[in-house]
C-alpha cells in the first residue's frame, strides 16, 4: 500500500488591530505606561507604608481582624458587604483560625513591595498582577473606595 504524504497545513496568525499595536507593541506610548506605572505604585507604597507604623496591622492584626468582621457580618438591615457566600465563608475562616495577625502583616509589606516594583520599573507584570489580586480581594469584601480604579489601571 502506498503511503500519501501529509498535507501541509496551513496556518493563520491573528494580528493585533492597529491601536492596540500602536499603543502595547511599539515604544511609542512607553512615556504614558511610564507615568501609569509609576502613579500607581506611588499609591501602592504610601497605602503599605502607612500600614507599617501601625501596630494594629503589624503587631496585632486588629486592624485586619475589624475590617474582615465587618465586611463578614450581615447587617440586620440592608445587604452585607459581601454579596457571595462562598467568600464570606473565606473571610469567617480566615478569621475563626486567627490569620489576620500574619495575613495583616503580609497585606502591609506586600503593598509596599509592589509599589516600590512598580516605581522602579522591576518586575512590573508580576506586580501588576499581584496588585490586582489585592484589589480584587477588596472589592469582593466590599470595599470600594480606590480599589476599582487601582484595578482598572494594574
Amino acid at each position: 500500500m502506498a503511503q500519501t504524504a501529509k498535507e501541509p497545513r496551513s496556518v493563520t496568525f491573528a494580528t493585533d488591530p492597529p491601536l492596540a499595536q500602536r499603543l502595547f507593541a511599539t515604544s511609542e506610548f512607553a512615556w504614558l505606561w511610564m507615568i501609569a506605572r509609576i502613579w500607581l505604585g506611588y499609591q501602592w507604597f504610601i497605602s503599605g507604608s502607612g500600614k507599617l507604623g501601625n501596630p494594629g496591622w503589624m503587631d496585632t492584626g486588629a486592624a485586619l481582624k475589624g475590617y474582615w468582621t465587618n465586611a463578614a457580618a450581615i447587617p440586620a438591615t440592608g445587604r452585607p458587604p459581601i454579596v457571595f457566600d462562598w467568600y464570606r465563608d473565606f473571610i469567617k475562616f480566615l478569621l475563626d483560625s486567627g490569620s489576620y495577625v500574619w495575613f495583616a502583616k503580609l497585606i502591609a509589606v506586600g503593598e509596599v513591595l509592589i509599589g516600590v516594583a512598580l516605581i522602579i520599573g522591576a518586575f512590573v507584570g508580576i506586580a501588576a498582577f499581584l496588585g490586582s489580586l489585592m484589589n480584587w480581594n477588596f472589592m469582593m469584601a466590599g470595599s470600594a473606595s480606590t480599589n476599582p480604579m487601582l484595578f482598572a489601571v494594574a
